[in-house]
């Protein structure tokens, strides 16, 4: 190759529902000085293995890099390092159904001008997100197009209200008598400082999605009674239909990769219900559990104002302030939420969470990411089943990407 030759880079994944199963690969080719996506690439294949789908990946964006420059180097970025070190002549290619697919790859440009290089997946989620809208558009009976890709729930990183579980003051926040009132969730030293926008700046590798699934309805939350950590109903008919509708939706879409729950039962049963459609199993998180209202529990709005009017006032007024009884302040519930947040994010980097919670902790998640003030809590309605979802970057960027969304119930 010539000294001025273009130099690109593919980046190229495969995946297989099953392995064998629904089966598909994505790729992209990139400027390798300017960074910039020249081209995208991604097809279901139909039944296919893992390394079948990666070698189909690999094989379309070099093609799709020779279509740009056909005397391009290229160097070519994979998670798989069985398709890494078989392309890079280290390892032998046993596999009858691999040897043709790397006969093919080695084909398409002249001897010497790729080389292969091994990236964790973490920094391969381009590719991997165009593989998975490829299966998800396949299961649709649609196909797949660049620039027609659908948005991620998350696809890819992970709330309060006065009301707690059956959203009772928070979706009552708004109303005159909760005008101008602060008291929500409490800052906390990460909620303080503004992290950076989202997508302004260098690559952020991939994020980590929390898909925010409050749970479905108990008996409580059509009357809006306060309804915390402190009672534990379960889910009523209304609410397990709505979980069972939940669970469907997400499995369409094929994009979570892990559950994680309240303890609580109504979010356990919710959460059971939609792990058992993805064949994840569900990880309780005691952290995501909901605010504990003390003497408030089972109560509606207007029984508290008239029984505790001072406390209510108070706990309006200030996060720090705490329901009658002992119950439990906004900012100690914002305070277990980041820690819940830190620890889920450490431990799922860069895949796609279920996280099945309540009314205060989603809110609580919303508002830090979004750098909000605690008073925003009240200014957000959250519906029983809703999903919401976050993106969250190496960086500390998160961004928003759905909220309160109830199309699946529809």
């Amino acid at each position: 190759m010539s000294a001025g030759s273009r130099r690109l880079i593919v980046e190229a994944d495969g995946g297989s529902r099953g392995n064998p199963g629904p089966a598909g690969y994505g790729a992209l080719v990139l400027d390798a000085a300017s960074g910039e996506v020249l081209a995208e690439r991604a097809e279901a294949i139909g039944r296919a293995t893992n390394n079948v789908a990666e070698y189909r990946g690999l094989i379309a964006g070099l093609r799709a890099a020779r279509e740009l420059a056909p005397d391009a180097t290229v160097r070519v970025r994979m998670d798989s390092k069985l398709v890494v070190e078989q392309m890079s002549g280290r390892w032998k290619i046993k596999h009858p159904d691999m040897r043709p697919l790397a006969a093919e790859a080695r084909e398409i440009f002249p001897p010497g001008a790729v080389r292969y290089e091994w990236i964790p997946r973490a920094e391969n989620g381009h590719a991997d997100r165009l593989a998975n809208e490829a299966m998800d558009a396949a299961k649709r009976g649609e196909s797949w197009s660049p620039g027609n890709s659908t948005a991620q729930l998350a696809a890819p990183a992970r709330s309060a209200g006065p009301a707690g579980d059956p959203a009772e003051p928070a979706e009552a926040a708004g109303s005159d008598e909760r005008a101008g009132t602060a008291g929500a969730t409490g800052t906390t030293e990460a909620s303080t400082t503004a992290p950076p926008a989202a997508g302004w700046g260098a690559d952020q590798g991939t994020a980590t999605t929390f898909v925010l699934l409050r749970h479905g309805e108990t008996a409580l939350t059509p009357q809006k009674r306060f309804s915390g950590s402190g009672a534990d109903p379960e889910l009523s008919e209304a609410g397990r239909r709505q979980a069972a509708a939940a669970a469907a939706h997400l499995a369409a879409r094929g994009t979570v990769q892990a559950v994680v729950t309240s303890p609580a039962l109504r979010c356990r049963q919710t959460a059971g219900t939609v792990a058992d459609a993805l064949g994840l199993k569900p990880r309780i998180e005691d952290d995501l559990r909901e605010t504990d209202f003390g003497a408030w529990e089972g109560l509606s709005f207007a029984e508290v104002r008239e029984r505790h009017p001072e406390d209510l006032a108070a706990w309006l007024r200030s996060p720090k302030a705490e329901p009658t009884g002992g119950g439990e302040s906004f900012a100690a519930v914002s305070r277990r939420t980041a820690v819940a947040r830190d620890r889920m994010i450490a431990r799922f980097a860069g895949r796609t969470v279920l996280v099945v919670s309540h009314v205060t902790p989603i809110k609580s998640l919303v508002r830090l990411a979004l750098g909000a003030p605690p008073d925003a809590l009240f200014r957000m309605e959250l519906s029983a089943a809703s999903l919401s979802a976050v993106a969250y970057y190496a960086d500390g960027a998160a961004s928003m990407r759905l909220f309160n969304d109830t199309a699946h119930l529809r």
